[in-house]
């Protein structure tokens, strides 16, 4: 069964920039992806990967600001995040499937988290003003 722990996840000020990463274990599949929550929200993709064709995708309030990325060999997913501000408050999670059409995948899962093979637990991101 894979299981995905996520870490990284703290307080910073806005501005500022926040590294998370998502061990895998028992995972051998092509497509992971970071969904955030914030409070009051609903959960909303944030990022996601095609490990195969490193194809990627982003929500458009993080574009040009987060960055996907995984090590193979360490079978570990990152989500590099820059300028941080307190609108990207959440918990983050990580999630993934064995593939998925990375441009879909946002509109696919929502409201169905079920859709993806595994989540984390979650690591909890706080950008204050």
């Amino acid at each position: 069964q894979v299981r995905l722990a996520e870490s990284g996840g703290g307080s910073v000020q806005a501005g500022e920039s926040l590294r998370l990463s998502c061990v895998a274990s028992y995972y051998s599949g092509h497509c992971m992806a970071w969904f955030r929550q914030g409070p009051g929200k609903e959960r909303e993709g944030v990022a996601a990967i095609d490990i195969g064709d490193k194809m990627t995708s982003y929500t458009d309030s993080v574009k040009g600001r987060f960055t996907i990325s995984k090590d193979n060999a360490k079978n570990t997913l990152y989500l590099q995040m820059n300028s941080l501000t307190p609108e990207d408050t959440a918990m983050y999670y990580c999630a993934a499937a064995d593939s998925c059409d990375v441009d879909r995948i946002f509109s696919v899962v929502a409201g169905h988290p079920e859709m993806l093979d595994a989540w984390g637990q979650g690591t909890l991101v706080n950008v204050i003003s």
